[in-house]
């Protein structure tokens, strides 16, 4: 009996450990190295000699290979430290509540085994594998419609607090609820029931998991919806604004243009009288009025050479050099809105990360150009050497945009230096 004690123990142990650090990989995306499984299975099995050996209470083995599976999956998986304490506990918990369920269904029927020693050498050995594929199924379940990255991490709090509540409970009932049973009330009305109601409680627990889990995906998906909406209205707001600014400039270069000759004849006439000071006085006013006019990357669009007027005001305003090669494509196939959100976005961007790094001679680089049935745009600008951070609104804007025209956006960072990619389908 003690060799298929120890034997059960090394064959769950080793089956749990190594669902443990699989689930928590699916489900956090991150997966780790052959060396941290073998590793981690072979504290996994001494942890449980030491702690047989020294009758350490189960609760504090459970509370140490907590912190052994936080420690792990937070700093050699790199993972928020939220979401690897939430899969850890998630981890923990579905297996001491597939354990409580089995040992439930073996607490009731154990009586009619008793005195049968090679059936209950099977029972028991079944029992350990059933456990295994309880365990099994279920982080299956919750890998399909549950998964932690780091967008999640301003709500994991919200599913953390409901799995930990679950997992209290469940070892509580571990501990209190099977615990040593006289032989003789093993088999009585009572002794069965209680097992039974055990049975459903833990059931309901896990029932209670998958919707708290669900819930929580929904409420996530809720305030993403909000902030995303948020975004967008602000970015229109923003694009009409842009669109109002460039119709008064347009009109206003209309009414230069019609007005022209009449300056022209009256600095003519200026000149013909010889009144040199008066003639130069009014040239001078026309420069001003022809300059406050004019646009420093003129582009053909006037809601574009506004937006760029402002960006490249703010850029330069904050020691940025620019560089523009830019040709929009012609007969307004990309409306003017989407293209103010790929510019503001991809400009706003840029210029916040050039002003988050210290360096002499940030800069920005523009590139629009038609290739066939394409527009291609290309935004460099000099950024932080830290990796990249999950993408953003504004990036998702974009990427919306270009969505729209059968298109698509790309990244690349390297080392100090980001590009952004984008690609329209303008046939």
């Amino acid at each position: 009996m003690n060799y298929l004690t120890v034997f059960l123990n090394l064959f769950t142990l080793t089956m749990q450990g190594m669902m443990h650090l699989i689930f928590i990989g699916r489900l956090t995306g991150k997966t780790l190295k052959y060396r941290y499984f073998a590793a981690y299975l072979f504290l996994l099995n001494l942890m449980e000699l030491i702690f047989s050996a020294f009758l350490v209470p189960a609760i504090l083995a459970i509370g140490a290979e907590l912190l052994m599976l936080y420690t792990i999956h937070r700093f050699l998986s790199k993972n928020h430290p939220m979401i690897s304490l939430t899969a850890s506990v998630l981890a923990l918990y579905i297996t001491q509540l597939s354990f409580g369920m089995m040992n439930a269904i073996e607490v009731i029927i154990l009586p009619y085994f008793l005195g049968k020693t090679p059936l209950l050498f099977l029972l028991i050995f079944l029992s350990a594998i059933l456990t295994c594929v309880l365990c099994f199924c279920c982080y299956n379940l919750l890998v399909k419609n549950l998964s932690l990255n780091e967008e999640d991490a301003p709500y994991i709090e919200l599913l953390l607090f409901p799995v930990l509540f679950f997992f209290i409970i469940e070892l509580y009932i571990l501990q209190t609820a099977y615990s040593i049973v006289p032989v003789h009330i093993m088999d009585s009305f009572t002794h069965t029931g209680k097992q039974l109601l055990l049975l459903v409680m833990q059931a309901l627990g896990l029932a209670a998991l998958f919707c708290t889990q669900y819930a929580w995906q929904r409420t996530c998906k809720s305030f993403q919806t909000q902030a995303a909406l948020a975004s967008l209205t602000q970015a229109a707001q923003a694009q009409k604004t842009y669109i109002a600014e460039a119709q008064m400039r347009d009109e206003q270069t209309r009414a230069f243009r019609h007005d022209i000759r009449n300056h022209l004849s009256v600095l003519h006439g200026l000149l013909n009288t010889e009144n040199l000071e008066a003639a130069q006085s009014y040239l001078q006013k026309l420069e001003n009025i022809s300059s406050s006019l004019s646009f420093p990357c003129p582009t053909g669009n006037p809601t574009i050479d506004i937006l760029l007027g402002e960006k490249l005001e703010r850029a330069k305003n904050c020691g940025i050099s620019t560089d523009i090669s830019l040709l929009l494509p012609a007969n307004d196939v990309v409306d003017d809105f989407d293209l103010c959100i790929i510019f503001s976005n991809a400009l706003d961007n840029a210029i916040n990360a050039c002003l988050s790094l210290d360096s002499e001679r940030p800069f920005i680089h523009i590139l629009g150009e038609q290739q066939g049935d394409f527009y291609r745009l290309e935004f460099t600008n000099t950024c932080s050497a830290d990796p990249l951070p999950p993408m953003g609104i504004g990036l998702k804007n974009i990427q919306a945009a270009a969505l729209k025209y059968h298109g698509a956006m790309q990244i690349e960072k390297k080392e100090q230096c980001f590009c952004l990619h984008v690609l329209l389908n303008i046939r």
